[in-house]
């Protein structure tokens, strides 16, 4: 079938086909334009290099910002405390120690009847922590140092006695509970 399509296309054309001579020294016209435009035709291309150094430079220059930004940033607030007041952070790690022990020995106590009082007292420690850390950042802002200190060291304490009250009484419930399982009989 192409064979036939294209046979009819050249039956179609017949006659219609340039089949002129091109004029005498066209080749040698042809030649001499293409030499004589060779200068006109090629086109250098200017290499742009000022972006290169350019690029590098902004490179060093945001290593730079990033290194000064990450070097001046203020330490962490216990860092920042020490610095204020070195004998707070001593003090803070003895107390934080204490409470500590404290909180492994009343977890350790946890019976279905002290549960509620246990879990009740872990929300009072959570809320004289943020209490604490509030009191860090005041000091940190450049308030009156003694009384904050202060009452840092009275949050500390608070915490420390409530721990002894809520292991008082979980001592006292199991006490309370023994002595009633030993005056029932079977």
């Amino acid at each position: 079938m192409k064979k036939d399509n294209i046979n009819q296309l050249f039956a179609n054309l017949k006659g219609e086909f340039d089949t002129k001579e091109p004029k005498e020294g066209h080749q040698d016209r042809f030649l001499k334009k293409i030499q004589g435009n060779q200068g006109v035709i090629s086109i250098k291309k200017k290499k742009n290099t000022w972006w290169k150094p350019l690029s590098i430079a902004a490179s060093i220059l945001l290593l730079v910002g990033f290194g000064f930004s990450y070097l001046n940033q203020p330490g962490s607030i216990d860092e920042q405390v020490a610095k204020i007041s070195p004998e707070v952070s001593q003090t803070e790690f003895y107390f934080a120690n204490l409470i500590d022990e404290q909180v492994k020995q009343l977890k350790s106590e946890s019976t279905p009847e002290t549960k509620k009082i246990i879990d009740d007292t872990m929300s009072q420690l959570k809320k004289l922590d943020t209490n604490y850390k509030s009191l860090e950042k005041d000091l940190i802002n450049g308030g009156n140092s003694k009384m904050i200190l202060s009452a840092m060291i009275n949050n500390f304490q608070t915490r420390i006695d409530l721990l002894q009250n809520v292991l008082n009484k979980v001592e006292n419930i199991k006490k309370l509970k023994n002595y009633k399982d030993e005056n029932y009989t079977i």
